[in-house]
């Protein structure tokens, strides 16, 4: 067989269920991209990944591995047993989320949330939404309100100079 080593990658998880993996945590370099919505099938983890052989020093317990429809498999090494069940729990809950596609803004680039507090040890997740993000039903509802409001304040408005 063919000698596996493993390499550090920082790995994000979106909201559009892109799992985007860098070179380090600056997430400059993009290595690569899963898209967990479409392409994956199964998520396994400790004792589940049978033929994957954990980093030194790490035990079986933190191994991760995603399988895709292609039945390729992405095998990842958690810090910590903890840490590998809280990424397998939002892989699937990122599978069975429905995604809205929105066109990204060219000049945008996502950023580290305003407070974000670290501390070592300490596995951080966060989530990235936009706040300006408004669904289609919000939209109709709040222009048929503007609608409404418009024409009431416009009959209001011209009364006084009818009479």
């Amino acid at each position: 067989s063919i000698l596996r080593r493993w390499k550090r990658n920082w790995f994000v998880l979106y909201l559009d269920g892109s799992l985007v993996y860098y070179h380090d945590e600056t997430q400059r370099d993009m290595d690569g991209r899963i898209h967990i919505k479409y392409s994956c099938r199964d998520v396994r983890t400790g004792r589940e990944c049978r033929d994957v052989q954990p980093p030194e020093g790490k035990s079986r317990d933190c191994l991760l591995t995603v399988v895709l429809r292609d039945s390729s498999k992405t095998m990842l090494c958690a810090e910590s047993e903890d840490d590998a069940i809280a990424w397998k729990m939002a892989v699937l809950e990122a599978k069975s989320t429905p995604v809205r596609l929105r066109p990204q803004k060219e000049w945008h680039r996502p950023a580290h949330p305003p407070f974000c507090l670290a501390a070592p040890g300490v596995t951080h997740v966060i989530v990235r939404e936009d706040p300006y993000r408004v669904s289609g039903d919000q939209m109709a509802l709040g222009l048929l309100a503007g609608a409404a409001t418009g024409a009431a304040l416009g009959s209001f408005m011209w009364m006084p100079c009818w009479f």
